[in-house]
C-alpha cells in the first residue's frame, strides 16, 4: 500500500506540472503521513515529520557543498566577462588552420571553457554566443553550428571542475568516491568526448568542403596567447590545485572565484559593475535552487529506504542478469530515458541511491559508474523534451528546436559512442586516478 502511494504521489505531482524539488519534499511528507499513520497514529506521524526535517536540515550541513555555490559563481563572472571569446581565439591558433578548423576551434574551445565553468548550459551559452554567428558567417549552416556547440559543450559534464561530479561525490556517501577521484576519472573520457567529435567534424568539413582559416602571423598570434593567459591560469588554479592536493575542492572554488573577480574587473575591464547585482542575483537563484533539491532529495532517500524501493528494484535488475555487462546496458537504456524526461541535478540524487549499490554488487567501481553516470546523464541534456542545454543552443542560434534536431543525429551516434566506452573500458575512466593513487 505505502509503495502504492510514495509512486501515485510522485508520478501525479510531477505529472500536473509540480517543479521536481517540491514533487520530491511534498511526496515525502504525503508517504510519511500514510505508511506511520496507518500503524500509529498522529502521535507517531508528527514524531517522523520532525525526523524528516531533520533529515532536511543536515542534508545541506555539509561543507562539501560549498564547492558548489564558489565553482557556479566563478564560471558566472568567466562566461560574462569576455573569457569565452578570448578562449577561442586562442583554440584557433592550434586548429584553425585545418579545413573545417571553426568547428575543431568550437569543440576545443568548450573544452577550455568547460575546465572554468563546470557547466554545460553556461558553455553553449558563453561559447555559443560567440561561435555559432562566426561559423555561419563563414559558411557552415548555423543548425550544423548548434548542433555541434551543444553537443561539444557535453564535455563540461566530465572535466573538472564538473558540478554535477561533485553532487554525485556527496550523494553517493562512499569513502571510494571522493570529488577528485571524480575530477580525475573524468578527464581522459574527456579527452575522448573531444576526438571523437574532432573526427566527425572533420568528416563533415571534408564532405561539405568547410573552409580553413588564415594562419596568424607570429605576433598576433602571441597577443592572442598573452590575452588568453588570465583564463588559463584559472584552470590551473581550479584543476591543478584539486588533483594535485594543494587544495581542498570547496577551497579552490574560493580562490577561483577571487581570480575570476580580479581578472574580469581589473584585467580584460569589459564587464560594467552595473551589472554585477544581476549576476549575483542569479547566481544566487540557480545555488538556491540546486541546495532546495539536495534538501527534499534527502527527505525523498529517507522515504524510499523505508518503502524499500531500491532494494525492490536492486532485486528486479538481478533477477535479470547476473551478468555485470548486461546490467550496465540495462542501466543505460533506463537513464537514457529518464534523462529526456527529468534535468541531469534530480536523477543523480534520485538514481543514484538506488543504482549504485547494485553495480557495486557486481564488482563495478562506483567512481568508474559515476562516470556513467555522468555521461549518460550529459546526453539528457541535448535531448528533448527535457534538454536544457538544446533549448539554450536553439535559442542562442535563433532556430527553432526541430531545426537544431536535424543535425543532431550525427552528434548523437558519436556520444552513444563515447558512452558505450566509458561503460565497457574502465580505464578509460579508472587509469588516471589509479596512477595518482599509485
Amino acid at each position: 500500500m505505502t509503495m502504492i502511494v510514495f509512486l501515485i504521489s510522485f508520478i501525479g505531482l510531477m505529472a500536473i506540472g509540480m517543479p521536481v524539488a517540491y514533487s520530491l519534499g511534498l511526496t515525502s511528507v504525503i508517504v510519511t503521513i500514510v505508511a506511520w499513520g496507518s500503524m500509529g497514529g498522529m502521535d507517531m506521524v508528527t514524531g517522523q515529520l520532525n525526523s524528516l526535517i531533520i533529515t532536511i536540515f543536515h542534508s545541506t550541513d555539509n561543507v562539501n557543498l560549498l564547492t558548489i555555490p564558489f565553482f557556479v559563481f566563478a564560471g558566472a563572472i568567466m562566461a560574462e566577462g569576455g573569457m569565452a571569446r578570448r578562449l577561442v581565439n586562442f583554440a584557433g591558433l592550434f586548429v584553425g588552420w585545418l579545413r573545417g578548423g571553426l568547428s575543431l576551434v568550437n569543440i576545443l574551445a568548450s573544452t577550455l571553457f568547460g575546465a572554468i565553468s563546470g557547466s554545460s548550459v553556461a558553455d553553449t551559452a558563453s561559447i555559443g554566443s560567440v561561435m555559432i554567428p562566426e561559423m555561419e558567417r563563414k559558411g557552415y549552416p548555423r543548425s550544423f553550428a548548434a548542433a555541434l556547440t551543444a553537443s561539444s559543450s557535453v564535455q563540461a559534464i566530465l572535466v573538472p571542475p564538473s558540478h554535477n561530479s561533485v553532487l554525485f561525490a556527496i550523494v553517493a556517501a562512499t569513502p571510494a568516491v571522493t570529488i577528485p577521484s571524480m575530477f580525475l576519472a573524468g578527464i581522459v573520457p574527456t579527452f575522448a568526448l573531444a576526438g571523437v567529435l574532432i573526427v566527425l567534424a572533420l568528416l563533415a568539413a571534408r564532405k561539405n568542403n568547410y573552409p580553413k582559416e588564415d594562419v596568424l602571423p607570429l605576433k598576433q598570434a602571441t597577443k592572442v596567447a598573452l590575452d588568453a593567459i588570465w583564463g588559463l591560469i584559472t584552470i590551473v588554479i581550479i584543476s591543478g590545485g584539486i588533483l594535485s592536493g594543494f587544495f581542498t575542492p570547496t577551497e579552490s572554488g574560493a580562490i577561483a572565484t577571487v581570480w575570476a573577480l580580479f581578472v574580469t574587473f581589473f584585467v580584460y575591464r569589459e564587464y560594467k559593475f552595473r551589472d554585477f547585482p544581476k549576476l549575483i542575483h542569479r547566481t544566487i537563484k540557480t545555488v538556491t535552487m540546486v541546495m532546495v533539491l539536495i534538501a527534499f532529495a534527502a527527505a525523498f532517500g529517507s522515504v524510499m529506504a523505508m518503502v524499500e524501493l531500491p532494494q525492490e528494484i536492486s532485486n528486479g535488475l538481478l533477477a535479470m542478469s547476473s551478468n555485470k555487462y548486461v546490467i550496465l546496458m540495462i542501466i543505460n537504456v533506463l537513464l537514457l530515458v529518464l534523462g529526456c524526461l527529468m534535468d541531469m541535478a534530480p536523477l543523480i540524487l534520485i538514481m543514484t541511491p538506488i543504482l549504485l549499490p547494485v553495480v557495486m554488487k557486481l564488482g563495478v567501481n562506483p567512481v568508474h559508474f559515476g562516470i556513467i553516470m555522468m555521461t549518460n546523464l550529459g546526453i539528457g541534456l541535448i535531448t528533448p523534451p527535457v534538454g536544457s542545454v538544446l533549448f539554450v543552443s536553439a535559442a542562442v542560434s535563433g532556430l527553432k528546436i526541430e531545426e537544431v534536431l536535424k543535425s543532431m543525429m550525427p552528434f548523437f551516434i558519436a556520444l552513444f559512442i563515447v558512452l558505450m566506452l566509458v561503460t565497457y573500458w574502465p580505464p578509460l575512466c579508472l587509469w588516471l586516478p589509479t596512477l595518482v593513487a599509485g
